[in-house]
């Protein structure tokens, strides 16, 4: 076999491995995110235990994923899958925020610090979600408490002062997430007003003398 069948064979061998690989991990990621979509449609109907299997499933995909594709990194850290897996961290951190749980850190997780802090980045918006289905019932302190979640979240990310090469484009994403706090703060205001005010005739008509009929 002279030099040029032997390199030919050997670069079928690689790109064929890294095809099939490529075309797996392109299938564990959408269902990545199809399962982390899931969760958090079930979060925001009060369906814990479907939330919990929901993101069961995703957390048995990402130790797949890690476990099948050691062989190729560039694969593991290519766009597709970190932004499936980036999903995954937003529903897992949605869910505790929402349920008052202890939510992980990245090392608990196994996940990239860029990748979970994309994912935190876009858990604001599904608590601005929570707060509205809040809103519509009337103000409520639970509200206020997510609130000051969101709050919490901006003050961290705002501190990732770091190029896009290191952080993967955290910045534009804690830019956007400001108006979602500044949106949902204004709906809490107007919404207590409207309590307070509501709570202040309905004082004023329990002081009024009562009249004979």
């Amino acid at each position: 076999m002279d030099i040029y069948t032997q390199l030919s064979e050997l670069c079928h061998q690689n790109f064929e491995a890294r095809h099939q690989a490529r075309e797996e991990l392109l299938n564990h990621s959408r269902l990545l995110t199809r399962h982390s979509a899931q969760s958090i449609r079930a979060i925001h109907r009060s369906e814990t235990d479907v939330a919990d299997e929901e993101l069961r499933q995703c957390q048995q995909l990402l130790e797949k994923i890690k476990e099948n594709f050691n062989p190729f990194p560039d694969l593991y850290f290519s766009g597709y899958t970190q932004d499936a897996i980036k999903e995954y961290v937003e529903a897992r951190l949605t869910n505790c925020l929402i349920r008052e749980l202890p939510f992980p850190l990245p090392e608990e997780m196994g996940v990239e610090y860029s990748t979970y802090l994309r994912g935190m980045a876009e858990t604001p918006g599904e608590l601005r979600r929570r707060c509205l289905d809040i809103l519509r019932k009337g103000y409520s302190d639970e509200a206020e408490r997510l609130l000051a979640h969101m709050d919490e979240i901006y003050a961290l990310l705002v501190t990732m002062d770091y190029p896009d090469a290191i952080t993967y484009g955290l910045r534009h994403s804690t830019d956007q997430l400001r108006g979602i706090i500044e949106r949902t703060r204004a709906d809490l205001t107007i919404s207590l007003r409207e309590h307070l005010l509501q709570q202040a005739l309905k004082d004023f008509e329990q002081k009024l003398p009562s009249h004979p009929s």
